[in-house]
């Protein structure tokens, strides 16, 4: 155990009051950070209850429904970067306990929408919130943590993420079980007074001592590229068509402005992100890494609701519950990925991980109707193993490649390559779910009247709803629209293997392998000078 002596004689910056309650902390940390997780991937299982008319829900219709969870994905995405460039300079406590304070406002208007127009402002709101806690998070631990346990911190907080979004659905699916469809939303109400209350007693606050002069064009810019760029990545998913001239204009737009900010930032004396960062091919690799892994992950699991629920006619809550092995994965694993990366290198670990994930997916395309539910079971627990693997590896990268001061910078990056990357993976893989499910029914829709066909075909949600309006005679629609749904998920998941191939490819090329260790070196300094 490092004593106090030790610590100053090593040059320790963090106070000795705060290192002693450093755990609490973490602990803070990670009831902020779940929340805001947890939203993301809650309103999955809502969405049948909110799309119920009145009194029950709210009758919202399809493109409502898309819009309350895309305006949290845009909101979220756009401004994480942001975010973290405003707490390095005002101090993450207070961009923390601003954050949750927007949050928590936003989950109480949700919950009384009266209108679906309502929700989906309100959602924004929440997302607003959302951006200032996630980075600030992460930025904060690195501030309370010495370096040598820093990757021990960043294995348990990326296991809390990996919690939070597998127990996003079974939290919802008990709520609604028991309380009205705004009880997704009021719930976080009553963790975010506690979490407040916490933070204010326990959390330290700290900030970049160079915060220089503020980079407005920058942060502008920066906003409005990613902003465009993911609008028009979830536009091309909603129209399954990324060849729509609005679609590409507005990707395109995003891409010339993103390529504007970086040409910018480089001529800039003061900029809000060091574009040289990217020139360590390590750094780069890690980034990268990451986008890939949720770009496969967020589309497996935009389809996997449907396979448990519309194909497997499970509930919301046992939908959810079915999720319980990937979040225990996370959980066992995250915290232990630091032992494989001393003994194999961040280069085996982070490259096997993703080649796991890739052997996950490609099982996926071999589940029909009557697949054993345990094999679903076991091939969860395989996949948060991976995830464990590859995200607690590459976060140390990430965040130890950065100075500490520009550690919110450092974690709103890379939150924001996550987001991005999900959400193209949602967007790019419901695009290929939606257009083979249309190729594989539309034959078996020629009983129906034409004005039904077009709808009929959007979704397996669409044609097992109007079948159930014709009562027996659509009885005949469910077998063909099951056989359809599986036919596209097995072509949408062998496409995630192939991103993820990909992403182990970039690790096994770029990211360093196991070092030799000198007398007396610690592997985790060793695989801080690889990166430096």
């Amino acid at each position: 155990m490092t004593t106090p002596a030790d610590r100053a004689s090593h040059g320790s910056r963090i106070p000795e009051a705060v290192h002693r309650r450093r755990w609490a902390i973490l602990g803070v940390l990670m009831l902020s950070l779940l929340i805001v997780v947890l939203d993301n991937s809650i309103l999955n299982v809502a969405v049948k209850t909110i799309a119920t008319p009145a009194p029950t829900g709210l009758g919202a219709t399809q493109s409502e429904i898309e819009w309350a969870i895309n305006a949290y994905t845009l909101v979220f995405a756009g401004l994480l970067f942001t975010a973290g460039l405003i707490g390095d300079r005002l101090g993450r406590k207070k961009v923390l306990l601003g954050g949750l304070v927007v949050f928590g406002i936003g989950s109480a208007l949700a919950a009384e929408s009266g209108t679906p127009g309502e929700l989906i402002t309100y959602r924004a709101l929440m997302a607003l919130g959302a951006a200032f806690v996630m980075p600030a998070t992460l930025a904060v631990l690195m501030n309370v943590f010495e370096r040598e346990e820093q990757p021990k911190a960043i294995g348990i907080w990326a296991g809390g993420v990996g919690l939070a979004i597998a127990i996003g659905p079974i939290t919802g699916g008990a709520l609604l079980d028991h309380f009205w469809w705004g009880s997704v939303f009021f719930v976080n109400v009553p963790i975010v007074l506690l979490a407040l209350v916490l933070m204010i007693w326990l959390v330290p606050d700290s900030r970049d001592p160079k915060p220089g002069r503020l980079d407005p064009v920058g942060v502008v810019l920066s906003v409005i590229g990613l902003v465009l760029l993911v609008y028009g990545i979830i536009k091309g998913g909603e129209l399954a068509d990324f060849t729509n001239p609005k679609v590409l204009l507005t990707i395109f737009a995003g891409v010339a402005v993103l390529v504007g900010f970086v040409i910018f930032e480089k001529r800039s004396d003061h900029p809000s992100l060091d574009v040289t960062y990217f020139k360590n091919k390590v750094f780069s690799a890690a980034m990268s890494a990451i986008a890939l892994v949720f770009f496969a992950l967020m589309g497996v699991t935009f389809f996997g609701v449907f396979y448990t629920q519309s194909v497997r006619g499970y509930s919301p809550l046992e939908s959810g519950v079915l999720m319980l092995p990937l979040a225990a994965a996370q959980m066992i694993f995250a915290p232990r990925a630091r032992l494989l990366v001393d003994r194999f290198g961040n280069k085996a670990t982070t490259t096997a991980g993703l080649l796991l994930i890739a052997v996950t997916l490609a099982v996926f395309a071999t589940f029909e109707v009557d697949t054993p539910i345990w094999l679903l079971e076991v091939n969860f627990f395989l996949m948060g193993t991976g995830m464990a693997h590859i995200m607690t590896p590459t976060s140390v990268v990430i965040m130890q490649a950065l100075p500490r001061e520009k550690a919110g910078s450092a974690s709103a990056l890379s939150n924001t390559f996550r987001q991005v990357g999900g959400a193209l993976g949602i967007a790019v893989l419901g695009s290929v779910l939606a257009t083979s499910y249309r190729n594989g029914i539309e034959g078996k829709l020629g009983l129906l009247p034409p004005g039904l066909r077009d709808t009929a075909g959007e979704s397996i949600e669409a044609t097992l709803g109007i079948a159930e309006k014709l009562g027996p005679r659509g009885q005949a629609l469910i077998d063909p629209a099951n056989d359809a749904f599986l036919h596209a998920m097995h072509v949408t998941a062998l496409c995630g293997t192939g991103i993820a191939i990909v992403g182990a490819i970039v690790t096994a090329l770029f990211l360093p392998g196991k070092p030799a260790a000198p007398q007396g070196g610690k592997p985790e300094q060793e695989l801080v000078a690889a990166v430096d």
